[in-house]
C-alpha cells in the first residue's frame, strides 16, 4: 500500500525515544514485528525511512518507536523530533515476513528501537493466550511502563546493560517448549550476540525471525 499518514500523538517513551501514534489508513492492515517505510519531503526532495511497528495490532491507529540521535540523526530525524500530531506523512508497506504469526512462546531478543517491536510481539502473544518473554539490552530503557506490565501479565523479562552478555537471559527464557519461536529486533551487533546467544542456549538461531536494522 502506497498512501499518506497522519500523526495522532507523538509520546516521549525514553531518552531520545518516542512513539508516533497514525490514525490508519482505510485498508491498512499489519502484524507486530512488520515495518513501514515513512516519508516526507525536505528541501524540496523526499526522504524516507523504514520503521517496525509496536503496535500489537493495528485498529483505528498504529504506533511506529523511533530513535531520535541528536548528534548523528539527518534531516528526517530532526522532522520526526518535531512531529506533532496533525503531521501528515508518506506510507508504503507493510514489508517483511519476520513477525508474530500466532506462536504458542515468543521469545523476543531486542536492542535500542527494537523495544517497539518486541513489547507489540509479547503483548500480542499474551492477548492470544500465548507466552512470552523479553530480553531487552540497551543503555536507556523505552517503554518501561510498557514493559512493567508484560512483566505482571507473567511474561519473562530480563533487561540488560547495553554491554552486558546476552547468553545467560537468553539460556533462562529459553524453555525449548514445541512452537517456541525467537524474534531478534536490533542492530547488526545485537543481533550477532543474540545468534550466538541462542546457539549457547541450545536452541536453532538458524530458525529464529531476525530484523537486523543495519
Amino acid at each position: 500500500m502506497d498512501t499518506t499518514a497522519t500523526v495522532e500523538a507523538v509520546e516521549a517513551v525514553g531518552p531520545d525515544t518516542y512513539a508516533l501514534r497514525f490514525r490508519a489508513p482505510d485498508g491498512f492492515a499489519a502484524e507486530p514485528g512488520q515495518f513501514v517505510k515513512l516519508g516526507t519531503e525536505i528541501d524540496g526532495e523526499s526522504v524516507a525511512r523504514f520503521y517496525t511497528l509496536s503496535s500489537p495490532r493495528v485498529g483505528e491507529t498504529f504506533e511506529v518507536t523511533v530513535g531520535i540521535d541528536p548528534d548523528e540523526g539527518g534531516d528526517f530525524s530532526a522532522f520526526l523530533s518535531d512531529a506533532e500530531a496533525g503531521t501528515e506523512m508518506t506510507l508504503s508497506g507493510p514489508f517483511g515476513d519476520q513477525h508474530y504469526d500466532g506462536e504458542p512462546r515468543a521469545v523476543v531478543i531486542a536492542g535500542g528501537p527494537g523495544v517497539g517491536p518486541a513489547v507489540a510481539i509479547a503483548e500480542r502473544a499474551l492477548d492470544e493466550g500465548a507466552e512470552a518473554a523479553v530480553v531487552y539490552r540497551d543503555g536507556d530503557v523505552a517503554h518501561a511502563d510498557r514493559i512493567d506490565s508484560l512483566r505482571e501479565r507473567g511474561a519473562a523479562v530480563r533487561l540488560l546493560d547495553a554491554d552486558e552478555p546476552l547468553t545467560d537471559a537468553v539460556t533462562e527464557v529459553l524453555t525449548g517448549a514445541d512452537g517456541e519461536t525467537v524474534f531478534v529486533y536490533g542492530f547488526a551487533e545485537l543481533v550477532a550476540d543474540a545468534e550466538t546467544a541462542v546457539e549457547a542456549a541450545g536452541g536453532d538461531a538458524d530458525a529464529a525471525k531476525v530484523e537486523n536494522f543495519g
